[in-house]
């Protein structure tokens, strides 16, 4: 059985995506799972002490992460407005986004437990809070990026290679 080339790849993800918002739900689904899941290794070795990451704090002051997820998606949120990676011929712009906003979904929800409750329970009982989010988001979002025309695309292509060589 050969591997499939890089084309043949490049054409099975093209058609599973012919349709820009598919992709966009796919990349902000798959980007918020790595960002959610980064973030929490990242505060569990600051908590701990280890590794290079430290708490920003700027003249004393505890800069959130949630900060960045948030300006994170101001910035999509304006950049949609004004159609950038929205129209035709912006995929680029459009994948951009997509990850952008599923990363800035990430951070802000990671610490959906301060923005309820107005005060620092990351690491308390309250702050399970913010798994519960996550977790309904996530939900969401990977319900709307099933990803099954990938799954179909990519069962034709190894259908396709195995027919070439029954080995």
């Amino acid at each position: 059985m050969r591997a499939p080339h890089i084309h043949e790849l490049r054409t099975a993800y093209g058609n599973a995506f012919a349709n820009p918002k598919e992709e966009r739900r796919l990349l902000g689904a798959l980007t918020f799972g790595g960002t959610f899941g980064l973030t929490r290794t990242i505060t569990h070795a600051i908590r701990a002490g280890r590794g290079p990451f430290r708490n920003i704090t700027p003249g004393g002051r505890h800069i959130h992460h949630m900060t960045f997820g948030i300006l994170g998606l101001i910035g999509v949120g304006y950049a949609w407005l004004n159609e950038i990676g929205l129209g035709e011929g912006s995929s680029r712009g459009s994948r951009a986004t997509a990850c952008l906003y599923g990363a800035g979904s990430a951070l802000t929800l990671d610490e959906f437990a301060l923005w309820l409750n107005l005060q620092d329970d990351y690491w308390t009982k309250e702050g399970r809070e913010s798994i519960d989010a996550v977790v309904a988001f996530g939900s969401l979002l990977a319900i709307a990026a099933s990803g099954h025309r990938l799954a179909g695309e990519l069962g034709k292509l190894a259908r396709t290679v195995l027919r070439e060589d029954p080995a």
